[in-house]
């Protein structure tokens, strides 16, 4: 699971604080390595519709970003807002049905 968000954007800083103090995803995030990425990287294959902040990517073993696990924006399709922690919930309990299906 990757995390893009940046120090000084507001939308980042509200989903970072809602999913901080959602117990339920806390919960859920001791079972995915997570890499949390506070500045943009050049990777095109980590920005698929790109570079905006917040996103969050679920990524396989396979290093292929899931386009299947994605955030209910056409326009963002990678992207949380802090009323979308049920979204990213289940996104994540997706991913890890998925990954266990796949093993």
């Amino acid at each position: 699971m990757v995390i893009h968000h940046l120090e000084d954007c507001p939308h980042s800083q509200a989903l970072r604080k809602v999913f901080a103090e959602n117990k339920d995803i806390q919960r859920l995030t001791k079972e995915f390595i997570m890499l949390n990425l506070v500045h943009e990287t050049g990777d095109d294959n980590l920005a698929p519709d790109g570079y905006y902040v917040p996103r969050i990517l679920f990524i396989d073993p396979s290093k292929t970003v899931r386009g299947d696990i994605t955030g209910k924006y056409a326009n963002h399709m990678y992207t949380y807002e802090p009323t979308d922690m049920d979204v990213l919930m289940e996104n994540m309990i997706k991913a890890k049905i998925l990954l266990h299906s796949e093993l």
